[in-house]
């Protein structure tokens, strides 16, 4: 019996250190990954490095407070809608674990887009725009959700620059898919870190 009490101690030792790493790991996560997202505070100061704590903008409310008074700006559809006169465009892309990503068009005002985006999980997302002349401080929000799908057709309210911004605040991967048409006249494409123009791209047939 005496023989076999050092290997269970080992075993014992292994399990609580695997247990303790496991507790740490998590609270790493929670720290610099799930307190900025989710809140926005950040203690570390990673979250504003990585761009998480802009989903959670405090400002959010105000946003959408100010975008929710125009009338037939976002009009939501339950399904994708015929593509609106103009040019096309169809872009996919793969959010890892709380990761962000946000894509603009560069819309007159007037300018009519239909668009569908779908994704295969949730994404915590954020529908807004901001007009050229004023920036970002003139933001407003048109939907504000968590969802995996968003269809309709979208009516720019002024010349600027219009689209969603998107987190994925699971542990897996998230698939995102987005196909849109009308008077778009060019695109942006922001990580949290920098922001790059992109080229359309019409969906193949």
């Amino acid at each position: 019996m005496n023989d076999h009490q050092p290997v269970s101690g080992t075993k014992r030792r292994n399990t609580i250190i695997l247990v303790s790493c496991g507790v740490l790991a998590l609270g790493a996560i929670g720290v610099l990954f799930v307190l900025p997202a989710e809140t926005g505070i950040d203690p570390t100061g990673f979250g504003k490095t990585s761009g998480l704590t802009q989903i959670a903008n405090p400002e959010a409310g105000k946003f959408l407070e100010r975008g929710l008074k125009r009338k037939d700006v976002f009009t939501r559809s339950a399904s994708p809608l015929a593509p609106a006169p103009g040019v096309s465009d169809h872009w996919t892309h793969v959010l890892h674990p709380y990761e962000e990503i946000e894509l603009k068009y560069a819309l007159d005002k007037g300018a009519a887009i239909t668009f569908a985006w779908s994704a295969d999980g949730p994404l915590a997302y954020d529908m807004h725009a901001h007009p050229f002349d004023g920036g970002e401080e003139l933001t407003e929000s048109y939907s504000i959700d968590t969802a995996d799908r968003q269809s309709g057709r979208y009516v720019a309210a002024f010349s600027g620059i219009h689209g969603w911004h998107w987190q994925n605040r699971s542990m897996a991967p998230v698939r995102l898919t987005l196909d849109a048409s009308g008077k778009i006249s060019g695109s942006k494409m922001l990580d949290g870190r920098s922001e790059q123009d992109r080229t359309l791209t019409p969906k193949e047939n």
